[in-house]
């Protein structure tokens, strides 16, 4: 009898056995299942390298490696002018560093347009453009946009003095690009200041025009929205603009003369004119 109970209690451990090994299978069948379902739902992303900030990097900053590191990045989404290597960065053992033209945060990509050429510092030269000059414009607080013109801001330029007898406010210059205020140039000002001067990247033919016009009137500043590089065109206004004074047309009087010989000299008498 007890043997009969041995026997029964082992065919039941045996059943239980096998039916936990097939429910594990059938879990491990669903998992490798689910596995290569996820695997055909995504797509594979290719990947590239690019350089970012190791840590804060705030302007004028001379680049060395530590500042920098490599990362994976989708490959379709790297920005334009990115470096894809620290040697791209940094060039040969014994080249000299870049510097930050403007403030990065960490693990921000490295970009071309936001650090000098090598050896150069953050200065005005290293902000020009080739051919292009920098040129400075006494303002205040009224003509400088009341302090909020930044670094990096386009602004239109307006003349005002006198032509042809009259008063004229004309537009001179529009989008125009502001690379220093008073004498910081950093675009991540953070803070309004109310400046003296402001300097603008202008060609040399513009650089005439605007000592010309800052000598014979007064400038004054517009500042232009973040998105908007529209032409404005030729504006030019007068006082009669502003006020809608319509300017009189002088009718001078009809004179007529009769010429007569007096002594042999010939004279001009006034005469009534014929209709």
């Amino acid at each position: 009898m007890r043997g009969i109970f041995i026997l029964v209690l082992l065919a039941g451990l045996g059943l239980a056995g096998f039916a936990v090994y097939m429910v594990m299978q059938q879990f491990e069948d669903y998992e490798i299942r689910m596995a290569a379902l996820q695997a055909n739902a995504t797509p594979a992303i290719e990947l590239t390298t690019v350089v970012v900030a190791e840590k804060p990097l705030p302007f004028g900053k001379a680049l060395d490696r530590e500042d920098a590191v490599e990362i994976e990045w989708p490959a379709e989404y790297v920005p334009e002018g990115a470096f894809t290597s620290l040697d791209d960065l940094f060039g040969p053992e014994g080249t000299d560093p870049r510097a930050i033209l403007r403030q990065m945060e960490r693990h921000e990509p490295i970009l071309i347009s936001k650090v000098t050429k090598f050896g150069q510092d953050a200065g005005l030269r290293a902000r020009l453009s080739k051919g292009m000059r920098a040129f400075t414009l006494r303002v205040d607080v009224a003509t400088g946009v009341s302090g909020f013109i930044q670094p990096g801001d386009r602004i239109d330029i307006y003349w005002t003095g006198r032509q042809s007898d009259k008063t004229i406010t004309k537009l001179l210059l529009e989008d125009v690009e502001i690379i220093a205020v008073d004498q910081i140039s950093d675009q991540d000002l953070s803070r309004p200041i109310v400046a003296r001067t402001v300097t603008v990247e202008v060609s040399p033919r513009r650089v005439a025009e605007l000592a010309q016009a800052q000598g014979s009137g007064r400038l004054s500043l517009s500042l232009r929205g973040l998105s908007d590089s529209e032409e404005v065109g030729e504006v030019e206004v007068d006082q009669k603009d502003i006020t809608g004074e319509i300017e009189r047309v002088v009718v001078e009087e009809k004179r007529c003369f009769l010429t007569v010989v007096r002594a042999g000299k010939r004279e001009q008498i006034p005469t009534p004119c014929q209709e």
